[in-house]
C-alpha cells in the first residue's frame, strides 16, 4: 500500500499491485539450473546433428578415396584394406595437375575480372547522381531474370565470331563487364560509407579515380573479398562452359569438373573401363581442398561482409 495526499489534504491508502515475478524469481535455482543445462545440451545435441549431416558426404569421399575398386561404392567409413596407393596412382591415371593447374588459372582471372568491373559500376551507381540513374540500374538488376539458357546460344555465337573457341577466354572475358548481382552487392555497401569523405577528397583536388582506388576500394575490402569468393567458386566448379568450349581439345586442356566428368566416362564399364571410380574420388577430394583452404582464409572478412553490405548510411 502507498500513502498519497487527498485535495482535503486527508492521507489516503492507495492500492499498489503486486510486481509479477519473472521465471527467474518464481523458479527455485536448483530448478533454473536444470532448465538451463537441458537447454544447452538439447542445443549442442541439434548442432552436433546438423554438423554430423553437412560433414558425412565430405567423410564418406575421403573413405572412398583409400578404397578398392569393389569397395567404393559402399556405406562404410572405415576402409578395409586402406588403399594408400590410390593416392600415388592417381597421378599417374590422369593429367589432374594440368587440370588443376587450369582451374586455378581460369578462376582467378574471372574472380579479379568481375570483382573489378562490378566494383566500379557500383560505385558510380552509388555516387553519381544523373537523370534516369534508378532506370538503368533497374534495367541492370532485370538481367538476373534472364535465365541462361536464353542467353546460351547468342554468347557462343559471339564467342565463334571471335574465334577465341577452345581458349580460357569464353570462360572469363564476359566478367570483364560486370555482373548484376555483385554490382548490386557492392553499391550497398558503398552506400553505407560516409559521403562526407569522397566530398573533402573533391575539395583536396582528387579525381573521381583516385577516389575509387585510394578510399572506396580500402574501405570495401569485405565486400570485394566476398565477391571474390563467390566468383571463384562460381568459376570453379562451373562444369557447363568448359563442356561448350573447352570439350573439343585435349584433356590437358580441361578444367577440374570437365576432367573429372572426363574420368567418370574412361573408368565406366559401360565405356570399356575397369569401374576404377576410387582415382576419380581421390581426384575429387583434392579439387575441393583449395575450396575449403580459400574460404578458411577468407572467413574473417566474409563475415565482415556480410556483416556490413547491407548497411545503407
Amino acid at each position: 500500500m502507498a500513502t498519497t495526499t487527498t485535495p482535503l489534504g486527508a492521507p489516503a491508502q492507495v492500492p499498489v499491485a503486486p510486481r509479477a515475478r519473472g521465471l527467474d524469481e518464481a523458479t527455485p535455482g536448483w530448478r533454473r539450473g536444470r532448465f538451463s543445462g537441458v537447454g544447452r545440451v538439447l542445443r549442442w545435441v541439434a548442432l552436433l546433428a546438423v554438423t554430423a549431416l553437412f560433414l558425412y558426404p565430405l567423410l564418406w569421399l575421403v573413405a572412398a578415396s583409400l578404397k578398392g575398386r569393389g569397395q567404393v561404392f559402399d556405406n562404410s567409413l572405415i576402409p578395409s584394406p586402406v588403399r594408400w596407393d590410390n593416392w600415388v596412382t592417381v597421378w599417374q591415371e590422369l593429367p589432374l595437375l594440368s587440370w588443376l593447374t587450369n582451374s586455378v588459372c581460369i578462376a582467378v582471372l574471372a574472380a579479379v575480372a568481375v570483382a573489378v568491373s562490378s566494383s566500379l559500376v557500383a560505385f558510380g551507381f552509388a555516387w553519381f547522381r544523373f537523370p534516369g540513374r534508378s532506370l538503368l540500374f533497374g534495367l541492370v538488376l532485370a538481367t538476373m531474370m534472364l535465365p541462361g539458357a536464353v542467353t546460351m546460344i547468342p554468347v557462343y555465337l559471339i564467342w565463334k565470331e571471335t574465334g577465341l573457341l577452345g581458349t580460357w577466354v569464353p570462360l572469363w572475358g564476359a566478367n570483364l563487364f560486370g555482373s548484376a548481382f555483385y554490382i548490386f552487392l557492392q553499391r550497398q555497401f558503398f552506400l553505407g560509407l560516409p559521403r562526407e569523405i569522397f566530398e573533402a577528397a573533391l575539395i583536396d583536388g582528387a579525381s573521381y579515380w583516385k577516389q575509387f582506388w585510394r578510399i572506396a576500394m580500402p574501405l570495401a575490402v569485405p565486400s570485394f573479398v566476398i565477391v571474390l569468393l563467390f566468383e571463384f567458386q562460381a568459376s570453379w566448379n562451373n562444369l557447363q562452359s568448359a563442356l561448350i568450349y573447352l570439350n573439343a581439345g585435349t584433356v590437358e586442356q580441361f578444367t577440374a569438373p570437365l576432367g573429372i566428368a572426363y574420368a567418370m566416362t574412361r573408368y565406366s564399364p559401360t565405356a570399356g573401363g575397369q569401374g576404377d571410380y576410387q582415382y576419380v574420388m581421390v581426384a575429387s577430394l583434392l579439387v575441393t581442398l583449395p575450396m575449403l583452404a580459400l574460404f578458411a582464409f577468407g572467413q574473417r572478412y566474409f563475415v565482415d561482409g556480410i556483416a556490413t553490405t547491407g548497411r545503407k548510411g
